[in-house]
């Protein structure tokens, strides 16, 4: 489904030392009641991270300290899909997908962008067995 939006609001977030990057920002998606949100920026650092990579059924640690050097996804109140990549020390980059277990070792400079007249959610894809981005207008109140 192709949606265009007229409307948005620019969101932004400083996570601190030691919190969950994931879990932080679905903390935030509930809080602010975001119902159809991407990322557009995100700048830091990481102790660890824990990062499910293509087709594997578990996530696996690795430990940092790391750049955030790449975080994509979409976020709503209702779930998130987030992607990242992050170098080492010797600007070696690895990447996947995002799991709770990425704990913030500086800072973590999050920005997101709210399309207000649309609605995310997740729902169980037939043809691919797992839940997958669904996008409809928002109802208006």
């Amino acid at each position: 489904m192709h949606s265009s939006v007229n409307s948005t609001r620019l969101l932004v977030n400083r996570l601190k030392p030691g919190q969950d990057l994931r879990s932080e920002i679905q903390n935030w998606a509930k809080k602010d009641g975001l119902k159809a949100a991407s990322i557009v920026s995100a700048v830091g650092s990481l102790k660890f991270v824990t990062i499910r990579f293509a087709n594997e059924s578990s996530g696996k640690r690795l430990e940092g300290p790391f750049e955030i050097v790449s975080l994509s996804g979409t976020v709503s109140e209702r779930g998130a899909h987030l992607h990242i990549a992050v170098a080492d020390k010797l600007g070696k980059v690895v990447g996947g997908h995002l799991m709770e277990g990425a704990a913030i070792y500086t800072t973590a400079e999050i920005s997101l962008l709210e399309a207000n007249e649309l609605s995310f959610s997740r729902e169980i894809d037939g043809e691919t067995g797992f839940q997958e981005l669904v996008v409809k207008p928002r109802q208006q109140k």
